[in-house]
């Protein structure tokens, strides 16, 4: 179908090629293909589970790394809004009836004393209504505690980026999500007594965001003893991606200017891209504890850097053997079991290949971004599973897969997905330069395959999105990456506001 001159100025103020807008609705007609599986990683299949010697070893190449001076960078997605975490309370601020009906409503209300931004919520009842959360609910005023804490003349929570919510108590006053990533990394993601932090956030709450780190960053400063480089990206409308129509024509808004969606978490390979760092921390802004539970996921960080790092410097160690020439074929060989056993990354055919090619492959293979990849026991959360995966150029390597990658009429991969012991909780750790110092262009290690079509719709419109490969599924593809087993408790996602009355969260 013909862009029209003003679709193509539309195109091009959005900082997208025609052409690219071309390519995205022939792949929103043909989608995506299926990846190819090996087999689910497992504990005997490329998942690490280091015990209590080797946790040691790698928390000192850890600590050893970082005195150095590195450049280090916490790395958090926070774009996302809180909205979706209070359906339920939506729900029941628009039903028919007024007191709390369903489990989750009586489990909020039962509990509302709990939860860290009580006093806030209760200030703002009295403020609305001249009464306090007590009185409001000996009168079965239920809604109105919820209309004080949803909307923009309360807390604004359903519109609020879930990074700003108020999440757990203390005693010098509550902490949001983003406080606790300070937190964090001051304790292991430090270098020199400085703490980089990065935040990805939406362009209408970057403002709040820059507000709320200026009134508490020297409180954490002091606390710690850190000097904080708090930094901020939105996601670019370059990554955002036309939608289309079921018959996939080009969908239109009411004034006929095309539709442009974000394009899913997988766009921040570009903000990714632009972070000054040797190591990366990545980690959602939901995932996070109070203090006392803080041990656990320190030491885990700690583990999963200090993997990264040992891995790295062998891979270093052998790109440069490769460039000076000064090896046999016995180096060549414990090269590939280098990449084979610890890498996780197999040719098939490798025994085939002559030495000068073979060395073009080992240089190619080993001269990638790397990622440890933290990996927690599998008890039914909705995530990525850890997989033994085909590649393009016909190599098996670990991936983590979305459900949507997997084949659902291939029996033999749904069990893989369905019985598979370990899921990902977006616990990664990133080396993103090469041995000699220079930045890796990110984007020229994704996978475009690896795309996915959902099902939306604008005004009741149905329509097609384009969702871009996953930021650590096929934006992350071409990389090294280890699996590392982490424990459970350091993996508390906050998905709905009732998970803040798990023990981890009190």
């Amino acid at each position: 179908m013909a862009l029209s001159k003003k679709d193509i100025r539309q195109i091009e103020a959005h900082g997208i090629s025609e052409e690219q807008v071309t390519y995205q609705l022939k792949q929103i007609e043909k989608g995506f293909p299926f990846l190819k599986l090996e087999s689910a990683a497992s504990i005997d299949k490329g998942i690490i589970a280091p015990k209590q010697e080797e946790q040691d070893k790698y928390v000192n190449i850890w600590n050893d790394y970082k005195d150095q001076g590195r450049k280090i960078v916490k790395f958090v997605p926070a774009s996302g809004a809180a909205s979706r975490m209070f359906k339920n309370m939506f729900a029941f601020l628009n039903a028919t009836y007024n007191v709390p009906t369903t489990d989750f409503e009586k489990d909020f209300f039962d509990n509302i004393k709990k939860f860290a931004f009580k006093k806030e919520l209760c200030d703002k009842c009295k403020a609305n209504d001249n009464k306090c959360i007590t009185k409001l609910t000996e009168e079965g005023n239920y809604k109105h505690i919820i209309a004080n804490m949803l909307n923009e003349n309360g807390l604004n929570y359903g519109n609020l980026p879930k990074g700003l919510l108020l999440f757990h108590n203390y005693e010098d006053g509550p902490r949001t999500p983003m406080e606790e990533h300070l937190v964090e990394a001051a304790l292991y993601a430090s270098s020199k007594g400085k703490a980089n932090v990065h935040f990805t956030v939406s362009h209408s709450h970057l403002e709040l965001f820059k507000a709320k780190v200026a009134e508490n960053i020297n409180k954490y400063s002091e606390k710690f003893g850190v000097e904080y480089n708090i930094t901020f990206s939105e996601q670019k409308p370059s990554t955002d991606t036309i939608a289309a129509n079921p018959d996939n024509t080009p969908f239109r808004n009411e004034d006929g200017s095309l539709l442009f969606r974000p394009g899913g978490h997988g766009a921040l390979i570009e903000n990714l891209n632009e972070i000054d760092a040797d190591i990366v921390f990545v980690k959602n802004i939901d995932n996070v504890v109070p203090d006392r539970l803080k041990g656990q996921t320190v030491k885990y960080k700690q583990i999963l850097a200090g993997i990264l790092v040992d891995l790295q410097n062998k891979a270093f160690e052998y790109l440069r053997l490769l460039d000076s020439g000064k090896y046999n074929h016995a180096k060549l060989e414990e090269i590939i079991r280098f990449l084979q056993r610890d890498l996780c990354c197999r040719k098939h055919d490798i025994k085939d290949l002559e030495d000068a090619d073979l060395v073009i492959y080992l240089r190619k293979k080993l001269n990638r971004p790397m990622r440890a990849c933290g990996i927690v026991k599998n008890v039914g959360e909705p995530g990525g599973g850890p997989f033994l995966t085909y590649n393009q150029d016909g190599t098996v390597s670990l991936q983590i897969l979305e459900s949507c990658q997997i084949d659902t009429n291939n029996s033999e991969y749904m069990d893989m997905f369905k019985n598979g012991t370990h899921f990902n909780p977006v616990d990664l750790v990133c080396a993103i330069k090469d041995y000699k110092g220079n930045d890796f262009n990110l984007p020229e290690y994704v996978d475009r395959n690896t795309g996915f079509i959902s099902s939306k719709s604008k005004n009741g419109m149905e329509l097609k999105a384009l969702e871009l490969p996953g930021l650590w599924n096929g934006a992350m593809s071409d990389w090294n990456t280890v699996f590392v087993e982490v424990p459970l408790e350091t993996f508390n996602p906050v998905k709905t506001i009732n998970d803040l009355l798990r023990d981890q969260h009190q």
